[in-house]
């Protein structure tokens, strides 16, 4: 026959961790009546939990500030590649305004990269055809005076 008055007590190591520190194992005691006790461990827990999540949303600023650090350098060194390449083939071409053929899609992705230069280009030519037409419309002092 088994002597049941040697069994162990399950947590009896728990209660040992716990109370060589000074805190009750939770819920294994009786709970406090006091209910000035039950507020400030409330009090305290609320500030634990205000701690905690002060600390993880500083834990996910830092990473997605991480990540978009990562997909920057990774884009400005992918458009630096491409930039690279296409300065290369730019200066094998024979005339100076041909444009590259976009029968390839690595053709296509250069042509892409520049789109800065392109649009600084667009802007211009639509800037003297502006000016242009500005002086045209603009009648001469002497138009004036004769009317």
């Amino acid at each position: 026959m088994s002597n049941f008055n040697s069994v162990p007590d399950p947590l009896s190591f728990a209660k040992k961790m716990w109370g060589g520190m000074g805190v009750s194992l939770p819920g294994m005691v009786s709970p406090s009546l006091d209910v000035d006790e039950i507020e400030k461990k409330v009090k305290d827990l609320k500030a634990v939990e205000n701690w905690l999540k002060m600390n993880l949303s500083m834990l996910q600023m830092t990473i997605q500030g991480l990540e978009m650090q990562c997909v920057t350098l990774n884009a400005v060194r992918a458009m630096g590649q491409m930039s690279g390449s296409f300065g290369s083939v730019a200066s094998s071409d024979d005339s100076p305004g041909s444009s590259v053929v976009a029968g390839s899609s690595n053709e296509a992705l250069k042509q892409v990269a520049m789109w800065p230069l392109t649009l600084l280009q667009q802007m211009q030519e639509q800037m003297q055809k502006a000016a242009a037409a500005a002086t045209q419309a603009k009648p001469s002092p002497e138009d004036t005076g004769k009317s």
